[in-house]
């Protein structure tokens, strides 16, 4: 598995994206990059438990309050196009790059 770099969205607790991602989104301006171990990201294929597709990153944060995620829910955000897998030792979500 190659080296990915990722940024952490503007105005989310944690949620992150390829550094390089291409389409427009906001993430935080302080050039600040976080790897893949850095956000404790398998280093091997994982089962993921793949939930209903949201509309955007922002319903991602408000899981919390009403379904709980666990370590390896994954979901499709469909105004980026990618999809997320919750990562519970950093309470976050972190894009997927390299899945099938």
């Amino acid at each position: 598995m190659r080296q990915r770099m990722y940024k952490k969205m503007a105005g989310t607790s944690a949620i992150f994206i390829p550094a390089d991602f291409a389409n427009a989104s906001p993430v935080e301006r302080d050039g600040m990059v976080w790897s893949d171990q850095e956000l404790s990201m398998p280093s091997a294929p994982q089962s993921l438990q793949w939930k209903p597709p949201l509309a955007s990153t922002l319903a991602l944060e408000g899981l919390e309050e009403y379904d709980q995620p666990e370590t390896g829910d994954a979901r499709y955000v469909n105004n980026l196009g990618i999809a997320f897998v919750y990562i519970s030792k950093i309470r976050g979500w972190v894009a997927l790059t390299d899945y099938a």
